[in-house]
């Protein structure tokens, strides 16, 4: 099992990934934070991608996921991080470390933590 964090969502979704991303995603149950879906619909809205979670290919994807919530666990977690960044790469990252699922993220910032268990790229 790996979370995917939002941005490798959208590569993902892109065709975009690299191999060493692509080889830790074969034969691995995903998941995604839900704060993720409001990542993208906000991206949307923003106009920097052109697909959201709404859109039939996206919803598709996200309904393979396991889909962890944003409870009072994971939001208490998120505020004790050895990192700051932006609050829904710190809801992503406590969901992985609450969860115990490695995360898959490109975030220098979050590759960083010595907390967050991380899915190593070659």
């Amino acid at each position: 099992m790996l979370n995917l964090d939002t941005h490798i969502v959208l590569h993902l979704l892109a065709g975009s990934l690299n191999t060493s991303e692509l080889s830790l995603l074969r034969g691995q149950r995903l998941g995604v934070s839900s704060i993720v879906h409001w990542e993208l619909a906000k991206l949307k809205q923003l106009g920097r991608i052109a697909q959201g979670p709404d859109e039939p290919a996206v919803a598709a994807f996200l309904r393979e996921c396991t889909i962890w919530e944003i409870d009072a666990e994971v939001a208490v977690r998120s505020t004790r991080l050895d990192f700051r960044g932006d609050p829904a790469d710190e809801l992503i990252a406590a969901t992985s470390i609450v969860h115990h699922v490695p995360l898959l993220t490109r975030d220098s910032v979050i590759r960083s933590s010595l907390l967050v268990p991380l899915a190593h790229l070659s």
